[in-house]
């Protein structure tokens, strides 16, 4: 800077010009020597401090430790019981050990057996899936033939259930006067109307014929056994007995109370096994469950029925 100071002076003050153009060739040589010098020098400076560097950080560098020789190689020299050195490895080289098992991508045994057990499981899942789906088939399969029959033999023999009513029903030995157990005796009479075109009913032996007056059994008995063919109506009669029933002071007053007005309610239940016949074919037994209620207007024998209401249920197992 100080230079070119002086060279810029040295012009300005200048008057001869041959004595000034030979000073301003000596400035303009020196200055074009000094600036090649300054970027010669700079470039150098540089270069030597990244030599520097590198040579420092390869002194710092720390190569790994020998891995042991393997076994059954064995050194010569068996008087220093020591194994001989390998050499060391060239600057910025790296020895990496990795297991065979990696290299080749071979997986451990456990996998193995891990695979086979889940192959099994999976199998065993399978089968038991495809067990199940087919039981599911086999049921939906039989219940839609099932259904098929039922339409059928409904279309082609149009089942209705028989209808029943009460007849005839006299009532004797019931004595409201006095407070000793009754032994009362009812003749019944049920009329059946069978009002299938294709089927009959067998009446079974095993019925059973009840009274009742307020929840309480009066009497009991059966109805007989026979045969309705169909389109058919059959009367059948009954006698029902029972002993020493007990009323009480209530009931009593209540039965003279109905009595008086000549509207004496009794419940009728009547259970009937029978078997349906269609063509030549009995079906299993069936339990048909009659429920009446009769009202007479007296307690003697020769009571009329007042009114009737019947109806029934069939339990089919």
């Amino acid at each position: 800077r100080s230079y070119l100071s002086l060279f810029t002076i040295e012009t300005l003050l200048c008057t001869n010009s041959l004595v000034c153009v030979s000073h301003f060739q000596i400035h303009f040589n020196h200055f074009f020597f000094f600036f090649f010098f300054f970027f010669f020098f700079t470039r150098f400076t540089n270069f030597a401090v990244t030599f520097v560097g590198s040579i420092s950080l390869m002194a710092e560098r720390v190569h790994p430790a020998d891995s042991p020789p393997e076994s059954g190689q064995f050194s010569g020299n068996f008087s220093s019981g020591e194994f001989p050195k390998k050499p060391a490895p060239p600057p910025s080289t790296y020895v990496i050990q990795v297991p065979k098992d990696q290299i080749y991508r071979v997986p451990p045994p456990e996998n193995a057996h891990r695979l086979q057990y889940l192959s099994r499981k999976k199998t065993n899942r399978s089968s038991c899936r495809c067990c199940f789906c087919s039981i599911l088939a086999a049921i939906f399969i039989l219940a839609v033939l099932a259904g098929i029959s039922l339409a059928v033999l409904y279309l082609v023999f149009r089942p209705e259930a028989p209808k029943y009513s009460v007849e005839g029903f006299s009532v004797s030995g019931i004595n409201l006067t006095s407070s000793a157990p009754i032994s009362p005796k009812f003749n019944v009479t049920v009329r059946a109307r069978n009002g299938n075109g294709k089927i009959g009913i067998y009446y079974e032996k095993g019925s059973t014929v009840d009274v009742y007056y307020n929840d309480v059994d009066l009497c009991n008995g059966a109805l007989p056994a026979f045969y309705q063919p169909a389109n058919n109506v059959t009367v059948v009669k009954t006698a029902l007995t029972g002993s020493k029933i007990q009323l009480t002071t209530a009931m009593r007053k209540e039965m003279r109370n109905q009595l008086s007005k000549k509207t004496m309610p009794f419940k009728l239940k009547i259970n009937a096994p029978v078997k349906i016949k269609v063509g030549s074919i009995k079906t299993w037994t069936i339990t048909v469950k009659v429920n009446c209620d009769v009202t007479v207007d007296n307690l003697t024998a020769p009571s009329k029925v007042v009114s009737t209401k019947c109806s029934h249920d069939v339990d089919l197992w």
